[in-house]
């Protein structure tokens, strides 16, 4: 009995602390401590240095794996010239049966035809496989629309 006692005392002060410096009025801050506790927290803007994107297929394609890569490429082309040129977005076809690409196969852990985009941060870089595409290939504006908006929000750090 003295233990659970022990026990929910513990967690009533520990949940008065937390909530006590995060007290905040609307989006007034009640002292200066809760205002540069806020600050810290506040998130910062996030710079891309480099965004790979990648349409990955294997030697024999179908209608899809084409259609996949000829739209992401098409994409770029019409809303992210600038970038291609200026090397901030790179773009590429891969083939993965050819040995000379067994290395980015392995970076991005690729397993059949697929849209990747690998996001570079600082000393981070992140791989993520958009699998969405596949759904929109009947409709072009879909698709471009679509893969706009995601590779926006790449680089606006999202």
């Amino acid at each position: 009995m003295g233990i659970i006692i022990i026990m929910l005392f513990s967690g009533l002060l520990i949940g008065c602390s937390s909530n006590a410096e995060k007290s905040t009025v609307g989006n007034a801050c009640l002292d200066s401590k809760t205002c540069e506790l806020e600050s810290e927290n506040t998130p910062m803007e996030i710079n891309i240095d480099k965004l790979e994107i990648y349409h990955f297929h294997a030697t024999n394609q179908c209608y899809s794996c084409i259609t996949v890569g000829n739209y992401a490429k098409e994409t770029l082309d019409t809303f992210f010239k600038t970038e291609l040129d200026s090397g901030i977005i790179i773009f590429d076809h891969v083939n993965l049966d050819l040995f000379e690409n067994k290395d980015l196969v392995f970076k991005y852990g690729v397993t059949g035809s697929s849209l990747w985009i690998g996001t570079y941060t600082g000393d981070n870089f992140k791989t993520e496989e958009n699998i969405l595409v596949w759904y929109k290939i009947k409709n072009k504006n879909d698709y471009m629309t679509y893969l706009k908006s995601v590779i926006e929000q790449k680089l606006a750090g999202n």
